[in-house]
């Protein structure tokens, strides 16, 4: 069996993925009704974040087992 932590970083990652998908398309089409400090693009920063703890997660526990 996996450990829960290979799940969790797979659970990040994809999140961290549709959130940095979600953040490239605002970038290129901003809404019309500006959000307060959208200048500042969250959604590309946390979702990195999310990518990159999500991946060390993963591949830290891939060829971990529990018994």
């Amino acid at each position: 069996m996996k450990p829960i932590w290979y799940f969790v970083g797979l659970i990040l990652l994809i999140t961290g993925l549709l959130i940095v998908g979600a953040g490239i398309y605002s970038y290129f089409n901003p809404p019309e009704v500006k959000k307060v400090l959208s200048e500042t693009h969250p959604e590309l920063w946390w979702g990195a974040i999310m990518v990159v703890v999500g991946a060390i997660y993963t591949w830290k526990n891939y060829n971990k087992k529990v018994e």
